[in-house]
């Protein structure tokens, strides 16, 4: 975060991705651990997919996870709401930043809520490998978001 109201571009880095294709949308999955799975999806549809799996980014798509096999997970057997499938669910699993807050920031002519869920991000605090859906950082989804709806 370079200051006050601003997020640097370069810090925006792009998940890493695996040349599988989500079978319902066709959305470049992001690989997840068995882990994230399991904490995610109940049970019995968390059995149903493979060891290695991917997650769906593409928001108007009701898979959530997929593997190899075109087996999905759909929204519908999620623990709670995940973001983006759920425009309302936190970015940040482990902080709660929502959209809304950083709608609010820009709102106000600054950022001082994503600043703050940024810093904590980047600490022992965060536990992302846990928490997020995708195993990883939501710094670069939320420095997403806040860029693209500064414009």
């Amino acid at each position: 975060v370079a200051g006050e109201g601003r997020v640097n571009k370069a810090f925006v880095r792009e998940p890493d991705a695996t040349d599988e294709r989500c079978p319902r949308c066709g959305g470049i999955g992001i690989p997840v651990s068995r882990a994230v799975v399991l904490r995610h999806v109940r049970e019995p549809a968390s059995v149903a997919i493979a060891e290695t799996a991917n997650f769906c980014p593409s928001p108007g798509c009701d898979a959530v996870y997929f593997d190899m096999f075109e087996r999905v997970i759909a929204v519908a057997a999620v623990r709670t709401p995940i973001y983006p499938k759920d425009p309302q669910a936190p970015l940040c699993a482990c902080f709660g930043l929502t959209a809304d807050d950083i709608d609010r920031d820009l709102a106000e002519g600054g950022a001082t809520r994503t600043k703050a869920c940024l810093l904590r991000a980047r600490t022992v605090e965060a536990r992302c490998g846990e928490l997020a859906p995708t195993g990883q950082s939501c710094v670069a989804e939320v420095q997403r978001y806040f860029m693209r709806r500064k414009g």
